[in-house]
């Protein structure tokens, strides 16, 4: 195995990660809290594609990459929510995996999947792997010194049909943390347990209205209060950050495609706008309503979205008929089933009606049945749309229909 860093940050960044393993959350025996339906990938490829084809279950094991997985929070889900997978989780930090191993035999991830390796590796340096299904590679590119050579290195390892999941740092949310990181650079406060230090007493000890501590304190407090978290926002070595404009660049320039946003409420215009001015966003093509969005709401500090091998065209169920054809497929995302009140798939309070129960609990006792056929109630379309636009139903049909949906 080559183990010469390919990005020329590796050394230092993988210093950091041993001497502050990230993510600091807490280790736990049994499964991780709460479900997030971006670790699914029957879920994921029922929102990027509309749906799901009949033989996505029965290609045997999926193959699943954890790009950069540190200590193993991602790879805990990813195991949890895809059991029977082969999943492959990678990370440049030993220390980060020191963690993420002792994470996975304590809640029994790896019990949950068909294999699971946790190696050493460079996500550039994985040629010899060949292709995944699915790749999450979540708060890793923008900490390489080329993060369009990581993307390219990801994009060879996606599979034709696969979906890559990334989440890279914004500008204009990051406007504060940016200049308290300069800030700490320029007293020269180092990386290491002086900089974490002096970088607590300096978000305390300005004046309260400063602005910098005021962000702190209101929006990255909580999130920082372990010593991992609070290093890696405020003393990493390595970090870049993105416009819409320079992102979607950047995607271009990798040869991969954008496939949709992985928290589209976000960039949903009518989350900051109403009346004549949302009527005036809504008739713009989506490029322009994420760039209002973005120029509405300075405080989104990340993006999160899927990148695919090739375009996706999404279905739309618009067809009644066909719709009815189509199996069902309960989110397997959810706290609290079977119940009118749960946490939905982004861990949402969520709560639904007896008629929409009812179908998810004859979906879950009738797998492989079409819908049309389950019940006889005429307002099973408008349902099964409702719990859809939820993200609690899957709809799943043969590849001839799949691809004859309009």
């Amino acid at each position: 195995m080559n183990t010469s860093p390919s990005d020329v940050a590796t050394p230092v960044v993988s210093a950091f990660y041993d001497r502050f393993p990230y993510p600091g959350d807490p280790l736990q025996d049994g499964p991780p809290p709460g479900y997030n339906w971006r670790w699914c990938h029957d879920s994921v490829l029922a929102v990027v594609r509309g749906g799901l084809q009949s033989q996505d279950s029965s290609l045997g094991s999926i193959r699943i990459l954890d790009a950069g997985c540190g200590t193993g929070v991602s790879t805990d889900y990813l195991c949890h929510l895809n059991p029977g997978a082969e999943v492959l989780a990678v990370d440049i930090s030993a220390g980060a995996l020191d963690v993420a191993r002792e994470r996975l035999r304590r809640s029994g991830g790896a019990e949950q999947v068909r294999s699971l390796r946790q190696e050493q590796r460079s996500l550039l340096d994985l040629e010899d792997e060949g292709c995944f299904d699915y790749i999450n590679s979540v708060g890793v590119l923008h900490h390489l010194r080329d993060p369009l050579a990581g993307l390219k290195a990801l994009g060879q390892r996606l599979a034709p049909q696969g979906l890559l999941h990334l989440f890279l740092y914004a500008d204009a949310g990051r406007w504060e943390i940016h200049r308290t990181q300069q800030a700490l650079k320029l007293l020269e406060a180092g990386i290491g347990a002086d900089g974490l230090r002096l970088g607590r007493e300096l978000l305390s000890d300005l004046p309260e209205t400063n602005r910098l501590r005021r962000t702190h304190e209101q929006r990255w407090a909580l999130d920082t209060h372990a010593d991992a978290n609070f290093a890696d926002m405020y003393l990493h070595p390595q970090e870049t950050s993105y416009d819409l404009e320079r992102l979607m660049a950047l995607i271009k320039s990798s040869g991969l495609y954008f496939a949709g946003f992985s928290n589209p409420s976000v960039w949903d215009p009518a989350r900051l706008l109403k009346g004549e001015l949302l009527s005036r966003a809504q008739s713009l093509p989506p490029s322009d309503q994420w760039a209002l969005v973005e120029q509405l709401d300075p405080d989104i500090s990340h993006f999160e979205f899927f990148v695919s091998a090739q375009p996706v065209h999404p279905l739309r169920w618009e067809n009644d008929e066909t719709l009815l054809q189509a199996c069902g497929r309960r989110q397997s995302c959810l706290w609290g089933w079977p119940s009118k009140s749960m946490l939905g798939p982004d861990l949402e309070p969520i709560s639904i009606s007896d008629e929409e129960l009812s179908l998810l609990r004859l979906v879950d006792e009738k797998p492989g049945v079409p819908l049309g056929t389950l019940s006889g109630d005429n307002t099973i379309a408008s349902l099964a749309r409702e719990l859809m636009s939820k993200k609690l139903l899957l709809l799943e049909a043969d590849h001839a229909l799949f691809s004859g949906i309009a």
